[in-house]
């Protein structure tokens, strides 16, 4: 489904958690003494491919805009126009030779950067978002 399509319909509310993610975000919560904080995420426009993803620790109270999900016991925070381009998205944690991080598998996104951080998606004309800059995500030496 088009994100267009999307913002008539019900956005499907989901974000996942791959098992290996959730096991390194409850072991990163328990290390900070945050075991009830939230996993924050978020789009903004800007990359190399026009949108990037943000991830972030949250131990305050979600906000009004947010969308409160949670898989595997954690707490997943989303505003509400994120949701619409990250909508069925995987949060993974990938191992390779640059070290492990977290990487966002989106069924939404049509191109992507070489690094993972930034893509682009079909609708990228939503309100709200500045999606022209492109101006290079930096971790991938693209832009």
């Amino acid at each position: 489904m088009a994100i267009k399509d999307e913002l008539t319909s019900e956005v499907k509310k989901e974000i996942t958690l791959s098992d290996r993610a959730a096991q390194e975000l409850k072991s990163t919560l328990a290390e900070n003494d945050k075991a009830e904080a939230a996993l924050r995420v978020w789009v903004s426009g800007g990359g190399c491919s026009g949108l990037t993803y943000g991830m972030a620790i949250d131990d305050a109270e979600p906000e009004a805009d947010d969308n409160v999900l949670e898989d595997r016991g954690i707490r997943i925070y989303v505003d509400s126009l994120s949701l619409r381009y990250m909508s069925g998205s995987v949060i993974e944690y990938v191992d390779d030779t640059l070290g492990g991080g977290f990487k966002i598998e989106n069924p939404n996104a049509t191109k992507s950067c070489g690094c993972g951080s930034s893509f682009a998606a079909d609708e990228e004309g939503l309100p709200g978002l500045e999606t022209g800059g492109r101006g290079g995500c930096g971790g991938c030496g693209c832009g």
